[in-house]
């Protein structure tokens, strides 16, 4: 039978579904379910209890200069947009993008807007990949997730012995780091929904996961209302990557940093594991802890519907540059304990679609490393301007012009901008004229570089030493560029 939170009232007053845990769609109980889980958990402190997030100060990230990323296709609401399943499976392959398929539509349509089928029909499912849901826990008897449940075949259930040496007495479904035992079935329905999404089973019934034939090993870290600590969190993290996670979804969050948590997603990425992080549901112009890591670790994932179009509950990305995509997190339909079913809103049912995608991607190839998938997640993903044609990662000129005039515009007194800025504006211009650039650039892009924001360089102050009468050669490359730039218009016929 079919449970919706709406008709449960369940939905908060953000409209997000929670009425499961406090997980990023899961710490409270304010904005996803009754619990909230797409409000990234909040903790107040290192061990405090998780809750709902809200704006907390956030320990920025401005390091994103240290990525391998294409600034030209993030902005601060989306990051780098829609997720694309097929383009970051085939650039994992060595491939061109996989051809299109139909729709499967329905309660799939979340794996069609991912382009999940266009995958499976390469091959690509899932298998061999193992993804910890670190969360209230998963009903692992669910009819369409049972036989998608990894299990510790290092551990002999029952005999009260911990047989692996792991530190974890018959962990053979995972650990519950909330009540310190190895009950990690879910009472609360947020993690099961969560597993659902990622790898539930393709039996023509309920719902299909993305990584459909990944398995899903349940980390309990939460409570049954949904709500925990970032010290369960950092252990449950560990436990997962030291038993052989190679994807851990983290569909919840909180408002404030912690070095532990910090560690521990700093931890997996040194193994090759990769974390993907729900954004949170505040609304807010930025994401939640521990998505706000992803400037260096991990992937942080904001919520988009059907349509995707982003809903006011969902966190943006921030100015400053993470490794950020979107998925569907609006009306997303999903296994429940007790062999139900239920659709539930938030940033944690965006996260376990990219979660399943990157589950996808190690099926394709298992090599990979925590920085290549955020590369290629983030390369492939709906704001990107990349085409075959280019080898460089200049997207536009815009952003070129852009770039120009913020280093030439540095400061009154900066006699260094002749030196600095003169060869900058000479080698970028140069980088745009070349031949594979000039195809990929549009007309309306062109338009950017008039006459009137060349000459609009003459209104700064750049001091006396840089004066026309004084420093002839700064003015004379401008003159330069404007001529290249003028070219550049012809061949594109908008002179």
């Amino acid at each position: 039978m079919l449970i919706d939170d709406v008709n449960k009232n369940v939905l908060s007053n953000k409209q997000l579904n929670v009425t499961s845990i406090s997980s990023l769609d899961s710490f409270n109980t304010k904005d996803d379910y009754g619990l909230n889980f797409s409000r990234s958990s909040s903790y107040n402190s290192a061990d405090a209890d998780v809750q709902l997030l809200n704006n907390g100060d956030s320990k920025n990230s401005s390091n994103a200069t240290t990525n391998a990323f294409s600034t030209q296709n993030y902005n601060s609401t989306n990051g780098y947009g829609l997720i694309n399943g097929a383009a970051a499976v085939a650039k994992a392959t060595g491939q061109n993008t996989f051809g299109d398929v139909p729709n499967l539509g329905g309660n799939n349509w979340g794996a069609d807007l991912v382009k999940a089928p266009e995958v499976w029909a390469q091959g690509y499912t899932g298998k061999g990949v193992v993804v910890a849901v670190v969360d209230t826990g998963v009903d692992y008897n669910h009819e369409d997730l049972r036989n998608n449940i990894w299990t510790n075949a290092k551990e002999i259930a029952g005999n009260g012995i911990d047989d692996d040496g792991n530190g974890y007495i018959d962990d053979n479904y995972g650990w519950n780091f909330n009540d310190k035992n190895n009950n990690t079935l879910d009472k609360n329905g947020h993690g099961t929904h969560v597993s659902g999404t990622i790898a539930g089973e393709n039996n023509n019934y309920g719902v299909t996961g993305i990584a459909y034939d990944a398995k899903i090993m349940p980390v309990k870290v939460l409570n049954d209302s949904g709500s925990g600590s970032y010290s369960s969190i950092s252990k449950g993290i560990r436990y997962a990557v030291d038993n052989g996670a190679n994807v851990i979804n983290l569909s919840l969050g909180g408002a404030s940093s912690n070095s532990s948590l910090e560690s521990a997603i700093d931890y997996a990425s040194s193994k090759g594991v990769i974390v993907v992080m729900a954004a949170g549901n505040d609304g807010e112009s930025s994401p939640d802890y521990p998505a706000r890591y992803a400037y260096k670790s991990g992937i942080a994932v904001g919520a988009v519907d059907k349509n995707n179009n982003m809903p006011d509950f969902s966190n943006r990305s921030g100015a400053d540059e993470i490794a950020y995509v979107t998925a569907p997190g609006v009306k997303v339909y999903s296994s429940v304990p007790n062999n139900q079913y239920a659709t539930y809103n938030g940033t944690s049912m965006a996260t376990p679609h990219v979660a399943g995608v990157v589950a996808l991607m190690l099926s394709a190839n298992s090599s990979l490393t925590d920085a290549q998938v955020r590369q290629i997640v983030t390369e492939t993903a709906g704001n990107s301007t990349q085409t075959t044609s280019s080898s460089l990662n200049l997207s536009n000129v815009s952003s070129l012009a852009k770039q120009v005039i913020a280093d030439t515009a540095i400061d009154d007194t900066q006699a260094t901008i002749s030196n600095f800025n003169i060869s900058n504006v000479s080698s970028l211009a140069k980088e745009v004229m070349s031949d594979d650039n000039l195809l990929t650039i549009g007309a309306q892009t062109a338009n950017y570089l008039t006459l009137q924001t060349i000459s609009s360089f003459n209104t700064y102050d750049v001091g006396d030493d840089n004066k026309n009468e004084n420093n002839p050669d700064f003015w004379k490359s401008l003159e330069g560029m404007q001529k290249q730039m003028d070219q550049y218009r012809k061949f594109l016929g908008i002179a």
